[in-house]
């Protein structure tokens, strides 16, 4: 017998009985299938910790039903610890210094490229669009563009794309005003600034919802925006904006999140052929520390609480599987009807894809704002 082979009960334990003499190859070997064991271990560990979603995040949550207002100093903590979740930067420079560039114009729109200070530089950067024929104050829409896109591509042009349908030109059409800021679109180089925000102690996220809210503060100083009525829509990655700054920016009224809302767990860390899963991608910007611990969709939404909400989900839209972006938002829906206020949900689940659904916006915006 091969005095290197364990028998009986250390058959179970060990592979060898004495690694100065055993064979190198044996070592080998055994290194390498403890570390599998090592790596789908901890895996395994980690999957259960993110599947209990449920019970991990209700010691956190305690919210208070009694009124709208109960409700609110209730979840404050919550959106305290969201607020440091993302890092959120505060400006540093009292100044906007407002620059000004040609962006578009036709009968019925005007629009301008801007650029305002942060800290020293530091910019934030957006098309402010406004319609001709308005007369006095009115609303302002945040409309964000999505990853490897731009906010040009969300008025139609440079090329026009048909997922954005070109929302924002239909918003200013509409009659209201438009912010539609730029944001770093590549996730390679999206994941690169992420290390550094990290290390900082910000994330990407934080920065860029600092831009925005930015952007909102000047946007307060225009003779012509009503600023009682803000609001914001994006898709894709700026349906992903969406989400994460209207539960921290409380001068943003309502929120429409297109083709992206989702079940948060299943998107972030279990891969499933019925959608695409974040987990073995190289975008690693967008794991949010903490995202997880209380923060899934529903529960962002429970921060957008009792301001109206639309989620548009195209069910052929490859980025979920559309009865867990329901179930998620019925989860998030309870929220409002423990308080009386269900109708300021609205889920437009449509037969297309990954898109805006232009009219449905429309009328939720008119509703609402």
């Amino acid at each position: 017998m091969d005095k290197n082979r364990p028998t009986g009960e250390r058959a179970l334990l060990i592979f060898y009985q004495n690694a100065f003499e055993a064979e190198p190859e044996l070592v080998n070997r055994v290194i390498a299938d403890r570390q599998h064991l090592n790596r789908l271990e901890f895996e395994d560990w980690l999957r259960r910790e993110v599947q209990s979603y449920q019970r991990r995040k209700s010691r956190y949550w305690t919210p208070d039903f009694s009124s709208e207002e109960a409700f609110l100093a209730s979840v404050e903590g919550n959106r305290d610890r969201w607020r440091a979740a993302l890092g959120v930067f505060e400006p540093r420079d009292d100044t906007f210094a407002p620059q000004f560039y040609p962006a578009m114009e036709d009968d019925e729109v005007y629009a301008q490229w801007v650029e305002v200070r942060l800290d020293e530089g530091l910019y934030a950067r957006a098309i402010v669009a406004r319609p001709k024929k308005a007369e006095g104050r009115v609303p302002l829409m945040v409309c964000q563009h999505g990853i490897s896109s731009s906010p040009e591509h969300c008025f139609g042009v440079a090329p026009s794309e048909t997922v954005y349908w070109s929302f924002a030109r239909e918003v200013v059409r509409a009659g209201y005003g438009v912010i539609a800021p730029l944001m770093t679109t590549t996730g390679q180089y999206r994941s690169r600034l992420d290390r550094i925000c990290r290390a900082l102690g910000y994330t990407i996220h934080g920065l860029e919802v600092a831009k925005i809210s930015r952007l909102l503060d000047w946007a307060e100083t225009l003779e012509w925006v009503d600023s009682d009525r803000l609001g914001m829509w994006g898709l894709s990655m700026g349906g992903l904006y969406t989400l994460i700054t209207v539960p921290v920016e409380l001068r943003l009224k309502l929120g429409i999140i297109s083709a992206f809302f989702n079940h948060r767990v299943n998107k972030l860390c279990i891969e499933d052929p019925r959608y695409s899963c974040f987990l073995p991608t190289n975008e690693e910007y967008i794991f949010i520390p903490g995202w997880l611990r209380e923060f899934s969709d529903a529960e962002l939404m429970a921060l957008y609480c009792p301001r109206p909400i639309q989620v548009q989900c195209g069910k052929c839209d490859g980025i979920s599987w559309w009865p867990m972006v329901v179930e998620e938002f019925e989860r998030g829906r309870e929220y409002y009807e423990r308080l009386g206020i269900g109708d300021r949900c609205d889920l437009c689940l449509n037969p297309g894809g990954h898109e805006v659904v232009v009219d449905s916006g429309l009328e939720f915006i008119a509703k609402w704002l």
